[in-house]
C-alpha cells in the first residue's frame, strides 16, 4: 500500500509492501468512512478499543499504525506502542495461549510519566488466538481500560469471541475496488520507472482480487524477473494458468476423447506447474461466458464445486482431473443427445 510523497534513503531496499505503506490517515485510499471515524475519535481524544475485520491487504494495520503515529511523536513512539505481530502460527499459539501475557501484562499496567493520554497494544491476527486465550485477553482489557487501548486486528470475525467483540468498536475493512488500487499502482509504477502494459496491469488487478498488498508484491516480483510487466508475464510469474491455456483445456473437454483430452491437460499442468485449484477457478469464470443451457451450467458449476471441495480434503490431483474432465464429456453427451 504506497504512499504518496518522497521515499526515504533508508527505505530504498525495503519490498515496495512496506516501502510504499501509507504513513498517514490521509495517504490511505479507502474505507474513507472508516478513517473519518477514527479521526474524530482521535481529535477528540475519545479512542475506543478497536477491531478490524476483512480481507487480507485492505488496510487494517496501515490504518492503525497511520493512526498511532498520529497520536504519537517520534520519539515516543516505541514507547508508547506495542506492536505484536505473530506471522508464525506456532508463535502465535506460544506467545498467545500462555494465558499470562507477561509482556503485554508489564506493558499495559505500565502509566505513562509526565503525560496524559494512554498506551497502545496492537495485536494482529487476532483471530489465530484460542478461546482460553481470548478469555484471558478479554479480562487483561478489563484492567488495563484506563491507560491502554487495544487495537485488534483479524481476517475473520466468526472466530473472534463475543465477549471480546463486545468490548471493541468494530470496523469491517471490504476489499478495493480497481478505481481504488490503479492510481496507487500507478503512482508506484512512475517511481520504480516499470515498463507496465495495459493488459499486464488488469491482470495484476484481477489476480490481486481487491488485495493491495498482493498486487504490489505481484507488481514487484514480476517486474523483477521479466523486466517488463505483461499479462504472460504476470501470470506466468504467479503460477496461473493464461486465458489460453483455460480455452485450451476447456475445449480438450468438450471436443476430445476423455483420454486425450486427459493426457493433454496433464501435460500442459506439469510442463506449466499449475495448481488443479487455480485451474478450475478459472474455468468456473470460463462456463459463464459458455453458451450452455442453464440447467446443465448449474449442475456443472455444482460439480466443479464439489471437485474443489474434494480437493481442498486433500485426494489426489490426478483423481479430481479425471473428475472434471468426466463432467465435461457427460455435458458434452448430453448436449449432444440433445440436439439429436
Amino acid at each position: 500500500m504506497a504512499s504518496i510523497g518522497k521515499i526515504p534513503l533508508q527505505s530504498r531496499n525495503l519490498p515496495w509492501v512496506e516501502k510504499y505503506r501509507p504513513q498517514t490517515l490521509d495517504d490511505l485510499i479507502s474505507h474513507k468512512d472508516i478513517l473519518s471515524t477514527i479521526q474524530k475519535f482521535i481529535s477528540e481524544d475519545r479512542l475506543p478499543h478497536l477491531l478490524f475485520y476483512g480481507p487480507p491487504g485492505t488496510g487494517k494495520t496501515s490504518t492503525v499504525l497511520a493512526s498511532a503515529k498520529q497520536l504519537y511523536k517520534e520519539k515516543e513512539f516505541n514507547a508508547m506502542v506495542l506492536e505484536v505481530r505473530n506471522n508464525s502460527a506456532l508463535i502465535c499459539r506460544i506467545i498467545k495461549d500462555k494465558l499470562a501475557y507477561l509482556t503485554h501484562l508489564s506493558f499495559a499496567s505500565t502509566r505513562t510519566i509526565f503525560k496524559k493520554g494512554f498506551k497502545l497494544v496492537i495485536l494482529d491476527e487476532a483471530d489465530a488466538m484460542t478461546r482460553d486465550a481470548q478469555n484471558a485477553l478479554r479480562r487483561v482489557i478489563e484492567k488495563y481500560t484506563e491507560n491502554t487501548r487495544f487495537c485488534l486486528i483479524c481476517n475473520y470475525l466468526s472466530k473472534i469471541i463475543p465477549a471480546l467483540q463486545s468490548r471493541c468498536t468494530r470496523f469491517r475493512f471490504g476489499p478495493l475496488s480497481q478505481d481504488q488500487m490503479i492510481p496507487r499502482l500507478e503512482f508506484v509504477i512512475q517511481q520504480e520507472s516499470i515498463d507496465v502494459t495495459p493488459d499486464g496491469m488488469k491482470a495484476i488487478v484481477t489476480l490481486s482480487s481487491g488485495d493491495m498488498r498482493r498486487s504490489l508484491n505481484i507488481l514487484q516480483s514480476t517486474s523483477m524477473a521479466y523486466g517488463k510487466v505483461t499479462e504472460d508475464n504476470v501470470y506466468t510469474c504467479t503460477g496461473h494458468p493464461l486465458r489460453s491455456d483455460i480455452a485450451n483445456i476447456l475445449d480438450w473437454s468438450l471436443n476430445k476423447d476423455f483420454t486425450s483430452a486427459y493426457n493433454q491437460i496433464l501435460q500442459l499442468k506439469t510442463l506449466k506447474g499449475l495448481a488443479l485449484h487455480d485451474i478450475l477457478t478459472e474455468v468456473h469464470l470460463l462456463i459463464h461466458r459458455v453458451d450452455f443451457p442453464p440447467a446443465i451450467r448449474m449442475g456443472l458449476l455444482i460439480k466443479l464445486a464439489d471437485i474443489e471441495y474434494r480437493l481442498a480434503s486433500g485426494t489426489s490431483e490426478k483423481i479430481q482431473l479425471s473428475s472434471m474432465v468426466a463432467a465435461f464429456q457427460a455435458v458434452r453427451d448430453i448436449v449432444v443427445n440433445e440436439a439429436a
